[in-house]
């Protein structure tokens, strides 16, 4: 056994063994009463036209409301009906593979621009783009005592935990902490969009010092490096990255900068916002979203299962042995058994996720250099046969293809990031969107959200506590 899955289990004991964290008979017993008294007929769903996580069942989302910062295409309409096409995501109308087509072009860094478009809704020019770089830099810098009082104090061994126990900490650094104007909130918003590397990556640090032992490095972050190389920086004990290192991950923080408002994390931010509540409890909420493994954590479950197919198939490019792996893992017989090919299919894409493609171009020349070559052949034979085999084995309503979890955990992996930080390297990004979206909502709405539930539940007489 792996030394992490030897520390997972170490901690699963420590918590059942802690009396704090104990499930008693009792309480066994009074979750077994609320699951018999909570099951609802799978029927009624059907019967009242309930759209079970907002989605019919061909995948479209309920409109919920509207926005303007980014728009996912799937399909096309011919004729009035609906035919699945080739996936595209845009930015404030502008399609992101050519964002980063124009980035790469003129060799440069571009997360900082597209959280600008995001926020502003227009490309800077280079002066702009200066200022909103320094605003940044002059935010990447936490309260004095911050690192040493609240991160290295009970460092958690959940990353996005830790995240969101920072933010919330904040609040009490804040004079204006309840301001929702709508200068406040941008500022208080981008001040956590310059301070979510730091505060992720230190409370890594912290916990693998504690818990693991390792050496402590706390490096304060350059002004004259972007975000993804600030990361790098700040991560690895010498501070050392290639420059195609540093692009990849730049181009990966792009990429999940934003996905519309329907993605459960955004939704969250609306949702919450919409209660007229600070920035804090909003982001807040917006982690715990994305902590989710059916949200933020799916690339950990993409590289967890390619290891056990590396560990289980001799010959990685024989097509017949990744069918039948391919084909057991959904029959629930390798890996989890949860009968799923992980980073295969999305809510809203079927024939292609656009972001998988772009990631895709840049993933193929790290793994020249990571002389990980074979490894990347392997990822393109299951992203070639997962569809096929999904479709044989299974009722599908839509297409299925590589999303871009497929590829992400793969990069990071190459880039030696730990597992604890990818679902937040996923916030670090994706803050850009939250943060847009909390302005969103702010200006465009005044009305609390508060969607319908229909009461199934049968109506009885009250019965004295002596004769129950």
């Amino acid at each position: 056994m792996k030394n992490k899955e030897l520390r997972i289990m170490k901690g699963v004991t420590n918590i059942m063994s802690n009396p704090f964290s104990k499930i008693t008979p009792e309480i066994s017993e009074l979750s077994n009463l609320c699951k018999k008294n909570s099951l609802i007929d799978p029927t009624l769903y059907d019967k009242y036209e309930v759209k079970r996580g907002l989605r019919d069942i061909s995948g479209k989302g309920v409109l919920a409301g509207l926005t303007g910062i980014s728009d996912i295409i799937s399909s096309k309409s011919i004729n009035g009906e609906e035919h699945p096409c080739e996936g595209k995501l845009y930015y404030r109308g502008i399609d992101v593979e050519n964002i980063i087509t124009g980035i790469s072009r003129e060799n440069r860094f571009g997360f900082e621009e597209v959280a600008y478009l995001l926020l502003f809704g227009e490309l800077p020019d280079a002066k702009e783009l200066n200022r909103f770089n320094r605003i940044l830099v002059n935010y990447r810098s936490l309260p004095t005592g911050f690192v040493r009082d609240v991160i290295m104090k009970a460092p958690s061994r959940d990353m996005m935990n830790a995240l969101a126990r920072s933010v919330l900490t904040m609040y009490s650094y804040d004079d204006h902490a309840d301001n929702t104007s709508l200068p406040n909130a941008l500022r208080q918003s981008l001040q956590l969009l310059a301070l979510f590397p730091l505060l992720s990556v230190y409370g890594y640090q912290a916990y693998g010092h504690y818990h693991d032992n390792k050496s402590l490095h706390i490096h304060a972050p350059k002004p004259e490096l972007s975000t993804a190389e600030n990361i790098l920086h700040i991560l690895r004990p010498d501070s050392q990255y290639t420059p195609l290192e540093a692009k990849i991950l730049d181009v990966a923080l792009i990429l999940h900068a934003e996905h519309g408002g329907g993605n459960n994390s955004t939704f969250t931010t609306h949702v919450v916002t919409s209660s007229g509540t600070d920035t804090y409890s909003t982001i807040a909420a917006a982690l715990g979203s994305l902590k989710g493994p059916k949200h933020g954590g799916a690339n950990i479950k993409v590289v967890q299962m390619f290891e056990d197919m590396k560990a289980n198939i001799d010959d990685w490019t024989d097509q017949s042995s990744v069918k039948d792996y391919l084909t057991r893992l959904l029959n629930k017989e390798v890996f989890d058994r949860m009968g799923l090919i992980y980073g295969m299919g999305h809510a809203v894409y079927s024939l292609s996720d656009p972001r998988a493609k772009v990631l895709k171009r840049f993933v193929e020349s790290l793994s020249r250099e990571k002389n990980r070559a074979d490894e990347f052949e392997l990822y393109l034979l299951v992203e070639k046969l997962g569809p096929e085999i999904i479709g044989k084995e299974r009722r599908i309503y839509k297409g299925v293809s590589a999303n871009i979890d497929f590829y992400s955990g793969f990069v990071y992996k190459m880039l030696d990031l730990p597992l604890e930080l990818y679902t937040p390297l996923f916030a670090i990004a994706r803050m850009a969107g939250w943060a847009a979206h909390r302005m969103d909502e702010l200006i465009n709405t005044n009305k609390i959200i508060r969607p319908a539930y229909k009461a199934v539940s049968e109506f009885q007489e009250y019965v004295p506590l002596e004769n129950r």
